[in-house]
């Protein structure tokens, strides 16, 4: 727990306070020994060629302090190992199957991180026998998004944690030695923290993404409190949801690239973001007029858009390519979900106190969350925790050549390039490349079509079954089921199927990841039509609920599978183009909370819902479209990997 509070905001505020006297990290401290390939220049030069016989290699070169264990140890255990070799045909496959394995980089021509930095080759010295040394393409760690070749980079540095391997760093064309993990299992890498501390971690994150998300909704049951304090229709009692979606719609464009910056990491945007969305909690409560209300509305939003621009990838940067479906499910679960149950919060203490109570609630929601994480909220950045451990590095061995690769890259870095990469070019994609330009107009149908139900739920089950504000908001909890049965599906398809042909068969075309898709997509308009025929006083409400469950389920599992398409077939602009995405959506999802209810009175619910259907229908064929002619469309497309 000492670790996961160092690198957690409150740690690191200690440890500036006190001048880093508390929660040392093992370079800092007196016992610590700096290892040969940092601390002796051309002892680097001679370790970085391949080598027949290791037999010399100094046990120094594996030291890497208190958290990864003692390095003496290790190798007299290699040394165990070898002796037993002859009696372990398992762990002789395992040292034939990793000799001269050498894993080519993940770097492409459109690569958005791309900063004109050499990829360097990091031998990593196996303990096991006199074989020769293996060798690795260091990746670039702003490249969060994968391809086939990365794929194959994390299998084989899989099968290598298991070993104890430690890794020799190399030198760059300009001289620099490139710090890296001391070994294939070196605990500070997030990708080897163990399964509690990866699901305490993802369980903030979903804490964290609820809470923002809930916050959206929370306000609808004050609507008609707004109206009466203020003296504004309807309509304009709306904005308050809708400013509050644009503003989280916005955030990502700013904060994606921000926590991709190695010297922020992921932790800088979310603590400061999330204190300032906790604060401006209090005068959101308070306001006395109408335009403060909607400009703190739109502020909140904005601040606590991070949990969408960067959940995703801190997902990433913990788990392995077979693991992360699962992490990213039940956090996108924490987003659908969240706007659901807003109103199940606060409508009935709405009705007993006012409809200040559901600002207050956000408050109090948030402020516990925002502790834990100040906290316990370790980085996750493998950028930044290298930058930082070069900082130690130089100090403790007194090189000043010891360099992480992410400051290689920002030294070249312009934030002209920056900007024009994380903005100006995922538009671009968005306008001229078909496949994202109808993911980016089909999943903000959908969005704008969840966010309708805020304004048509009012019209149904009040108006047709006399339901009151408290019952109608329970109607939402048919989107928790939903969501319950979308994970069920998609993840028995991960692991039944997805999975296994992975490991069996490697990764195929990034279209067989729409399957899933192809058929949720009918269960869209067939929610919504049964959904917009059975809102009638005639017929039984459970009969609606089922139409939205419906919807609910099919939509999830969608999204899912979108979200998975994207990065396999754009790597190089995945995280620019979920921002880009979230605006599309969020901007459709702010009109529907103003159209819908016009849309609904005038033309009733039924017709209504049945036009939003229609427009569903035209998502089918645009999904067949796409996962027959998706691998066309990439060969045409300048921007996605083929």
């Amino acid at each position: 727990m000492a670790d996961v509070i160092r690198e957690a905001p409150l740690g690191q505020l200690i440890r500036w306070l006190t001048g880093n006297k508390y929660l040392k990290y093992p370079e800092e401290e007196a016992d610590f020994q700096c290892p040969k390939c940092y601390s002796n220049a051309e002892r680097v030069d001679s370790l970085s060629s391949t080598v027949e016989d290791k037999a010399d290699l100094d046990p120094n070169e594996a030291a890497y302090g208190k958290e990864a264990g003692d390095a003496v140890a290790r190798e007299q255990k290699a040394s165990a190992l070898t002796e037993d070799a002859h009696d372990r045909p398992d762990l002789q496959a395992l040292q034939t199957q990793k000799t001269n394995v050498t894993v080519e980089s993940i770097v492409t021509e459109h690569d958005i991180k791309k900063m004109n930095t050499q990829t360097t080759h990091v031998p990593i010295r196996s303990s096991i026998g006199a074989q020769p040394a293996l060798t690795r393409t260091k990746t670039r760690e702003m490249t969060r998004a994968y391809t086939r070749e990365r794929f194959d980079i994390e299998r084989e540095a899989q099968s290598l944690k298991e070993l104890h391997m430690p890794i020799v760093a190399q030198r760059n064309e300009d001289g620099d030695i490139l710090v890296d993990w001391y070994t294939t299992d070196d605990p500070a890498n997030p990708q080897n923290w163990s399964s509690k501390k990866k699901l305490f971690v993802g369980t903030q994150i979903f804490l964290y993404t609820f809470v923002v998300y809930a916050a959206s909704s929370i306000y609808v049951p004050s609507q008609y409190g707004v109206m009466e304090a203020f003296g504004v229709g309807y309509e304009k009692a709306s904005l308050g949801l809708s400013m509050y979606v644009i503003g989280y719609g916005i955030g990502p464009l700013l904060f994606s690239p921000l926590s991709e910056i190695p010297l922020f990491g992921r932790n800088v945007p979310y603590i400061v973001s999330f204190a300032l969305f906790v604060i401006l909690c209090v005068p959101l409560a308070l306001v006395e007029n109408y335009a403060g209300l909607l400009v703190l509305r739109f502020l909140v939003g904005f601040m606590g858009s991070p949990c969408l621009a960067t959940g995703g990838a801190t997902m990433q940067d913990m788990y392995s390519f077979l693991k992360l479906p699962y992490a990213l499910t039940f956090w996108v679960a924490a987003a659908f979900n969240a706007p659901a149950l807003g109103p199940v919060l606060s409508a009935f203490a709405v009705t007993a106190k006012g409809w200040r109570w559901s600002l207050w609630e956000v408050l109090w929601a948030s402020a516990p969350v925002f502790i834990l994480m100040f906290v316990a909220m370790p980085e996750t950045s493998s950028s930044n925790i290298l930058l930082r451990r070069a900082r130690r590095l130089r100090a403790k061995c007194g090189n000043g050549r010891l360099k992480a690769q992410s400051e290689v890259d920002q030294g070249n870095m312009k934030i002209g390039t920056v900007i024009w990469n994380s903005i100006v070019v995922p538009v671009e994609i968005s306008i001229k490349d078909p496949a994202v330009l109808f993911t980016n107009i089909y999943t903000a149908l959908q969005y704008g079509i969840y966010y309708s139900f805020f304004e048509v739920f009012p019209l149904v089950y009040p108006v047709m079954y006399g339901f009151n504000l408290g019952e109608t908001s329970i109607v939402f909890v048919c989107i928790t089921v939903a969501c319950i049965l979308g994970i069920i599906i998609y993840c028995s398809y991960v692991y039944w199927y997805l999975e296994p042909d992975i490991v069996k068969n490697g990764l195929r075309a990034q279209e067989h990841r729409l399957v899933p898709a192809v058929f949720a997509s009918f269960g869209i308009p067939i929610g919504l039509f049964i959904f917009g025929w059975t809102s009638n006083p005639d017929i039984h409400w459970i009969a609606s609920v089922i139409g939205i469950t419906t919807f609910a389920a099919s939509g999830f599992v969608l999204f899912q599978c979108i979200f998975m398409y994207l990065p396999l077939s754009y790597p190089q602009y995945a995280a620019s183009l979920f921002a880009t995405n979230d605006t599309w959506r969020s901007a459709l999802a702010a009109g529907a909370v103003i159209f819908a209810r016009p849309l609904f009175i005038n033309l009733g619910v039924g017709r209504g819902v049945s036009i939003l259907a229609g427009l569903a229908v035209g998502g089918v064929v645009g999904m067949f479209g796409l996962y027959y002619y998706g691998a066309k469309l990439r060969a045409r497309s300048k921007f996605a990997v083929t």
